[in-house]
């Protein structure tokens, strides 16, 4: 297995730190607001990555933090008159429904910052033992230039660096940045060495891949607005203590509209509730996960809705193959699927696999070659279980309210024309004939194939 590491800029052999073992840690959300498409987009993609890995039979341990302290939260709830915490609550569950929704597995552990002050507490005073931090006003900084090579992620000079926090006067160096914020009136802080206060946004990273993967792990993973300032920041403070850190460093690609970085500033966000007005929760998935997560993903509602119809036709060949041949189970992927993800989850390759086995085996069905439809369907639950949307999978049907419908109108519908082929078989036309006529009141066309008998919904002008 190859991944692309944005640390030495190319794709590299992967291989764990411990045989066996994957550790992975995904920057999670800032839970300041409702989660749109962009927010999401990090956890379809990574989630793909930790299916694969545990389908290769490694066990994975994967944790997904929560940032629920940050001065963006802090803003709007007091603009809102609500408490900082109550406000952070409330999003967090709009972020775990979000996820739930599309698929992704939950985390092997899911910390939140406000969780971890001591670690952080002592992580800051190891770096001002060391001489790479120092407090100014109750605030402390982190030294930047103690760092030789800091900038070596982003390929930012440190000469040229820019933290983007303002002018702060206990700063010695403006390009240095903040790990310990003072006590301010009204908001929340906590007791440490330096005075009160509460924690910048770098250090709650660092402290907590430290405490739940160790001081070297194997991923890191996050979207590429975090490369710089907050992951530049988090392997200076692991590097400045002398931890191994990330041996991998994965970022994802955007979510754009207009060739632009979708976010609340822009006003182009499309809230995961208001998307699954239009698509269902495993199109919507499909669509996220369908393009290499390191590409950008320019929305349009017309490239959902394709993606919406290219799942739909998966979906649609899986039940002809059921409800043709019988119960389909997942089988065995396909070895360029295999290849296809283990290319820097090339998902795009993985899924013209996919295609390429719904053509063939639609063509089989159609030929009557049940057992060959039979292998491809069973490929087919394989390969999209892995990408995480198999459309056969419980936690679609059962989700999807139009399919569990479906489900139950078969059931009767296979009764009835079982009734109808007994009634031909001892030559009662009349009742055959009854029987087709109910159903087609009920809006059901039965067709009569060399499989057997196949039934279909009427389009409302055909009733």
């Amino acid at each position: 297995m190859r991944l692309y590491d944005t640390l030495s800029g190319g794709v590299r052999d992967f291989a764990p730190l411990r045989p066996g073992h994957v550790s992975i840690y995904l920057c999670g959300a800032t839970v300041q607001g409702l989660p749109h498409i962009g927010h999401v987009r990090s956890g379809v993609a990574f989630d793909v990555l930790r299916r694969w890995l545990t389908a290769k039979g490694f066990d994975v341990a994967f944790i997904r933090n929560v940032t629920d302290i940050d001065d963006k939260i802090l803003n709007k709830a007091a603009d809102a008159g609500r408490p900082w915490w109550e406000w952070a609550a409330t999003y967090e569950r709009a972020f775990t429904a979000a996820y739930d929704a599309l698929g992704v597995l939950p985390p092997s552990a899911e910390p939140r910052a406000t969780g971890h002050i001591t670690q952080m507490v002592e992580l800051i005073d190891r770096l001002i033992d060391r001489g790479h931090a120092y407090a100014g006003d109750g605030d402390v900084y982190f030294n930047v230039s103690s760092l030789p090579d800091y900038g070596k992620l982003s390929g930012h000079r440190i000469d040229d660096v820019h933290q983007g926090e303002g002018v702060a006067t206990g700063k010695r160096d403006q390009r240095d940045f903040t790990l310990w914020k003072a006590a301010k009136p009204g908001e929340p802080s906590w007791p440490t060495p330096w005075g009160r206060g509460r924690p910048g946004w770098h250090t709650e990273c660092v402290a907590m891949c430290q405490e739940y993967l160790g001081a070297e792990f194997d991923i890191h993973a996050g979207g590429m607005d975090l490369v710089f300032p907050h992951h530049e920041n988090e392997i200076a403070q692991a590097e400045a203590v002398g931890d191994g850190f990330a041996r991998f460093w994965l970022h994802n690609g955007w979510v754009t509209m207009g060739g632009e970085k979708m976010s609340k500033s822009l006003g182009n966000v499309l809230a995961i509730p208001a998307v699954l007005q239009r698509v269902r929760a495993a199109e919507l998935r499909y669509y996220l996960g369908s393009a290499h997560y390191r590409s950008m993903l320019e929305f349009s509602e017309a490239a959902l809705q394709d993606a919406a119809k290219a799942y739909t036709g998966i979906e649609d060949f899986l039940h002809r193959v059921r409800n043709r041949v019988g119960a389909v189970v997942p089988g065995e992927w396909t070895p360029k699927f295999g290849a296809a993800l283990d290319d820097d989850l090339a998902v795009p390759t993985a899924l013209a696999e996919v295609h390429a086995a719904r053509a063939e085996g639609n063509r089989a069905l159609d030929a009557g070659d049940h057992d060959a439809a039979l292998t491809h369907a069973m490929s087919i639950r394989a390969m999209m279980g892995i990408l995480g949307a198999d459309p056969l999978d419980e936690r679609w049907e059962s989700r999807d309210e139009t399919s569990a419908a479906l489900a139950a109108v078969d059931v009767l519908v296979h009764a009835e024309v079982r009734r109808r082929e007994e009634a031909r078989a001892r030559r009662d036309w009349a009742e055959a004939d009854a029987i087709r006529d109910r159903l087609k009141e009920a809006g059901i066309e039965v067709t009569d194939t060399s499989d057997g008998p196949q039934w279909s919904l009427l389009d409302g002008a055909d009733k």
